[in-house]
């Protein structure tokens, strides 16, 4: 199969401190909170792929299906623009015996946002929309939104007091999750979390879930943590609101037919193609949302599908900087700032224990972004700039400029799938030869 070329010491606590105990402090805060140097990690510059070491993912993910963890997977590591590993594993559908086919069709979850980003970048460097602009010049009703603040009344119980906003969200907080929406089935379960679990009643379509969103308090002010939402949901209203089109036919004409992502779409309609979505084993069928139940929602943050060959258009691009085939679909400055870090130290973000890119990694507008080496012994794999997501069902994308390499990980493995994104990502760095 061819693939395309394409967190302070308070200063009254300080001062009563004594100067040695303060300086000691000081020198640990900074031991474990400087970055090293960039080439202090990091595979080598143009460090030949060992392929025998590769075959070590064979082995693994093999592993994986033999104790019946995940269905079957689809590999693909593409370096200089040409596939250096590509290999199918396991079944498509495991009860009808299938196995699994280069065509096979399977959802993003929240790699969709990525797609969604960029295509909100597109129109950025349009002009179409701008980065400080407050969403409720798209959406009116977010002029009225209110922060959620919880507190316990005298008797221990839990209220809610709704306040104002310090400044409106923009559509930088939304591309960054700053934006103060979240989602209402992870954390702390309190008033804001509960009035989620009413937004998904019914049918509806991006205009209408965001008035829905409209209408539940933020969890915190914008700018001040990263908390991942339905922000992406709220930003593809915005590219339905600046473009004209539904979210689809401005990815489709835009994005899609350019690149040749021709199986890459919110829903499933044609049966032949119905046919060759990858089923999750029956454990994981009550948690996923599936692509085969066509609704109105197309969902810019978690509903698009996608084949390896579709992605890996798209990953091929990413990797050239956002250009394909002589068409380019960001401009350089566009793109740089898409994949630069915007919430590190100074940024005002705060950063807790849901914090998703996870360690030595940043945010842009869409991916996570690598900073530094992280505070783990030895450093997680990767190298300084790399860009990667994943979701809900175990895809994932990693973009490796520094090694001019891309790779795909497609499974539908819900409650697996972080262990296999965890190792297949180290068995491709501890491929590198050193």
């Amino acid at each position: 199969m061819k693939f395309g070329s394409r967190q302070m010491f308070s200063r009254k606590s300080a001062l009563r401190s004594n100067w040695a105990t303060l300086r000691a402090t000081i020198i640990v805060l900074v031991a474990v909170t400087v970055p090293l140097p960039a080439s202090a990690f990091g595979p080598p510059p143009n460090a030949p792929l060992s392929t025998e070491k590769l075959s070590r993912i064979d082995d693994f993910l093999n592993d994986q299906i033999a104790r019946g963890q995940i269905p079957g997977a689809i590999v693909l590591i593409q370096r200089h623009g040409k596939p250096v590993y590509f290999k199918l594993f396991g079944k498509r559908d495991v009860d009808a015996g299938t196995e699994m086919t280069t065509d096979a069709i399977f959802p993003l979850h929240s790699l969709t946002k990525t797609v969604t980003s960029f295509a909100a970048m597109m129109l950025v460097d349009r002009g179409k929309i701008k980065l400080d602009d407050p969403v409720s010049k798209y959406i009116p009703s977010f002029a009225g939104m209110k922060v959620g603040v919880e507190r316990k009344d005298d008797a221990g119980k839990t209220v809610l007091d709704l306040v104002p906003l310090r400044r409106p969200v923009t559509i930088e907080d939304l591309l960054l999750h700053t934006s103060g929406i979240t989602y209402g089935f992870y954390g702390q379960r309190g008033p804001v979390k509960a009035a989620y679990d009413r937004i998904y009643l019914g049918d509806f379509d991006n205009a209408g879930f965001a008035e829905r969103i409209a209408k539940v308090p933020l969890a915190e002010q914008p700018r001040t943590l990263w908390d991942y939402g339905h922000s992406i949901d709220v930003l593809g209203r915005v590219i339905e609101v600046a473009s004209g089109q539904s979210l689809y036919q401005f990815e489709k004409n835009q994005l899609f037919d350019p690149l040749g992502m021709t199986t890459t779409k919110f829903f499933l309609t044609d049966p032949a193609e119905r046919a060759r979505y990858a089923q999750p084993l029956r454990k994981d069928r009550h948690i996923e949302r599936n692509s085969l139940d066509v609704t109105r929602w197309e969902s810019g943050g978690g509903g698009l599908v996608t084949t390896v060959a579709d992605f890996a258009r798209y990953g091929q691009m990413l990797l050239n900087g956002g250009a394909l085939d002589g068409k380019t679909y960001l401009g350089p400055k566009t793109f740089a700032a898409m994949t630069t870090d915007h919430i590190g130290p100074g940024s005002g973000v705060a950063r807790d224990y849901f914090y998703y890119p996870g360690d030595g990694f940043g945010f842009g507008y869409g991916f996570g972004v690598r900073t530094d080496p992280g505070n783990a012994v030895p450093p997680p794999p990767g190298s300084p700039g790399e860009i990667k997501w994943d979701g809900a069902t175990g895809a994932y994308l990693v973009v490796d400029r520094a090694q001019d390499m891309f790779f795909i990980v497609l499974q539908n493995a819900p409650s697996a799938r972080q262990h296999v994104q965890v190792n297949v990502k180290k068995l491709v760095y501890d491929a590198f030869e050193k």
